[in-house]
């Protein structure tokens, strides 16, 4: 299977701090690939480094076969490269509406990316006119991948989805991400909880460090994905 995504040898730093040590990774076409491990190995800022916020120091990032160090967010963003960080990422004082066109920067009419956004979250669509800071936790949380959808992305990064979410809120949004894997797409999740994420992935690795130190499908890694690595939240 191609890879949407590899890595080779990628180091990142902040200032003179050193974060990532040589990162190693593929992620295939159509797969959810979770990342795992616990906090301050570097997950997050592989993520930063993949979609452009962070310049590498070393190594390199291909992108459909393409050598994408350097790039810009909004370039790499156009080239099918969309992210949903930590904390979800809204425009919390635009209304739903309104931070759904925001995604139409890739080229999309705004009927487009409404259809494809409130087409996937009815309840969005409801709300259109709210302001979004006024939503649910799950509904904001729904509201920024409802963003990046609307951008018909090849390649998304999910960045804690879960994080202070109820777990039918979770597991609702989940099925979404393994869904858009049968669809076509290539996701990067990382993700705390550990099960949550195994429960949809393809594949997983454990990054400790800034070091990816196991690489396999689910199954491979249960021995491995043990309270030495992750505490007990996994």
């Amino acid at each position: 299977m191609a890879a949407a995504l590899e890595l080779i040898g990628m180091h990142a730093a902040y200032g003179r701090i050193e974060v990532l040590h040589g990162v190693d990774l593929v992620v295939p076409e159509a797969s959810v690939f979770a990342l795992l491990g616990p906090n301050g190995a570097g997950k997050t800022t592989t993520l930063k480094t993949i979609d452009g916020r962070l310049r590498p120091t070393r190594g390199c990032i291909h992108v459909a076969g393409t050598h994408v160090n350097g790039a810009a967010p909004d370039a790499l963003a156009r080239a099918g490269v969309i992210s949903i960080p930590e904390g979800r990422g809204i425009f919390p004082n635009l209304t739903v509406a309104e931070n759904v066109r925001m995604m139409t920067y890739a080229g999309r009419s705004a009927d487009e990316v409404e259809d494809v956004a409130f087409g996937r979250f009815p309840i969005l669509g409801e709300r259109r006119k709210q302001v979004a800071g006024t939503l649910s936790g799950g509904q904001q949380q729904m509201l920024a991948m409802a963003r990046a959808l609307s951008s018909n992305p090849s390649l998304l990064l999910v960045d804690e989805l879960s994080m202070g979410l109820a777990p039918l809120i979770v597991a609702e949004l989940y099925e979404v991400l393994a869904q858009l894997a049968t669809d076509g797409v290539a996701i990067l999740l990382v993700e705390q909880f550990a099960r949550t994420a195994l429960a949809i992935a393809d594949y997983a690795a454990i990054m400790v460090q800034g070091k990816v130190q196991h690489v396999g499908q689910p199954a491979d890694l249960a021995d491995v994905v043990s309270e030495a690595y992750l505490g007990a939240t996994a």
